[in-house]
């Protein structure tokens, strides 16, 4: 039943960070002339009311100035306590981390209180969103996180709702907005990787530090629970297949004519039945839509039946975006919509299980740094040739310095397994001064 709009909606936010105080700033500066701390949906697009009422508040300081005002609203210094409160309708999580620890303590507590649970974490949901949302539904309670994924963009709903009817084949989508800042910045600006990435933390778009998401983990949690939501299964981590951008160094931009690099994280159905999922970086042609998306942007395009395709587009991370899905996902609950957060039964997922063999067809660049010495390109040619690749163009840098000479290739269609294969016999070779690259060449 939706929420009596004479009755409060009474919320705890466990975690005051930049996202955390952004949704309370939003919240609290909507007051009456009563300072009630409420926040009127019909001001929204959602054109409903929602009489938002701040409880109380978690954070590690409590003198810290967040831009919003701190009057009758209760601080915790312990968070699960916060959750634990009998005065409360929901507690928003914005703690973060690796999805244990105090936000799983959190999430539990608040579920076993009788409190409906909206979160931004995507760790949490990509670790435990089966059990989290099973205990929701025993107890009718709300399991809520928009913010989990793609920050701004509404793509959890628009799967679970506008996309239900659909029999979605595959995710492609480009899911970090961190990765995608410095990936387009050494395109368009030609700096390497080490400046940009100082470049991205300066603006904010990386932490201090950032290899949560450049080795792919972020973008690995959120294609997770997409492939949830597209297939019904639960989400799995361990068995994908996650490449960061770490080894991205500014010649690989310019390496293939006609092409730039993007971090894209994928989910599709795999002809045996398992669902394949992956982080990697990608050759994209410039054409190509996804390759067009630059700065801290997200996007994800689907492909179903019977809609086609469609890509949505948005900002992808920020303290506006993410409080913007958040309070989105706060005031759907405050209305009385307890939909589960898979968009099926949590019981009713099955276990992802990954293709037996990746089969799938396509070209390849390699990026070699090999010893400048005569018969280095026969040894590697000779294993290409075993393994049956053929090789679409190569070329040897003229120059060479204390990691040798470099070596870029590009082959012609070739199952993924079998490029496998070979990249790993070619990394052993005594020849190789660095470990080798190979990124799809993306032609869908």
């Amino acid at each position: 039943m939706p929420n009596d709009p004479a009755k409060p909606f009474r919320l705890a936010i466990a975690g005051l960070g930049t996202v955390g105080a952004e949704v309370a700033r939003h919240i609290t500066s909507k007051s009456s002339a009563k300072s009630s701390a409420k926040f009127s949906g019909k001001n929204s697009s959602l054109h409903t009311r929602a009489n938002l009422h701040l409880v109380a508040v978690s954070a590690r300081d409590k003198t810290k100035d967040r831009g919003f005002s701190m009057d009758g609203i209760e601080f915790h210094p312990d968070p699960v306590a916060l959750a634990k409160r009998d005065d409360i309708d929901a507690v928003v999580e914005l703690i973060g981390g690796d999805g244990g620890g105090v936000a799983l303590e959190v999430a539990e507590a608040a579920l076993t209180a009788g409190h409906h649970l909206i979160t931004a974490n995507k760790a949490l949901l990509a670790h435990h969103g089966k059990h989290l949302a099973e205990t929701a539904e025993a107890k009718n309670l709300a399991l809520a996180g928009e913010a989990a994924v793609a920050g701004g963009i509404p793509i959890i709903k628009m799967m679970k709702e506008s996309l239900a009817a659909n029999d979605i084949h595959r995710i492609t989508a480009i899911l970090n907005g961190t990765c995608n800042y410095i990936l387009s910045s050494m395109q368009h600006q030609a700096c390497d990787f080490a400046e940009t990435l100082a470049e991205a933390q300066k603006l904010g778009y990386a932490e201090a530090d950032p290899s949560f998401d450049i080795e792919g983990l972020d973008a690995a949690h959120k294609i997770a629970l997409l492939a949830s939501l597209a297939f019904g299964t639960t989400p799995n981590t361990k068995d994908m297949a996650v490449t960061g951008i770490t080894n991205i160094s500014l010649s690989d931009m310019t390496s293939l004519e006609g092409h730039t690099i993007r971090l894209l994280a994928e989910a599709e159905r795999a002809v045996d039945g398992g669902v394949q999922c992956r982080v990697a970086p990608v050759m994209l042609p410039l054409e190509a839509e996804l390759a067009k998306i630059d700065g801290p942007l997200n996007a994800v395009t689907i492909k179903g039946d019977p809609i086609g395709a469609v890509t949505i587009i948005g900002p992808g991370a920020g303290a506006g975006a993410t409080a913007s899905a958040v309070l989105a996902d706060i005031i759907d609950v405050a209305s009385g919509h307890i939909a589960g957060f898979f968009g099926v039964p949590a019981k009713s997922l099955v276990p992802a299980k990954p293709p037996q063999t990746n089969n799938e067809e396509g070209q390849h660049f390699i990026r070699l740094h090999v010893k400048d010495k005569p018969g280095v390109l026969a040894d590697i040619t000779t294993i290409l040739r075993h393994n049956r690749i053929s090789v679409a163009s190569i070329h040897q840098s003229d120059s060479s310095d204390n990691d040798g000479v470099a070596v870029n290739l590009a082959t012609h269609s070739t199952a993924a397994a079998t490029m496998d294969k070979a990249m790993a016999a070619i990394a052993q070779l005594p020849v190789m001064t660095a470990d080798p690259l190979m990124m799809r060449i993306y032609n869908d």
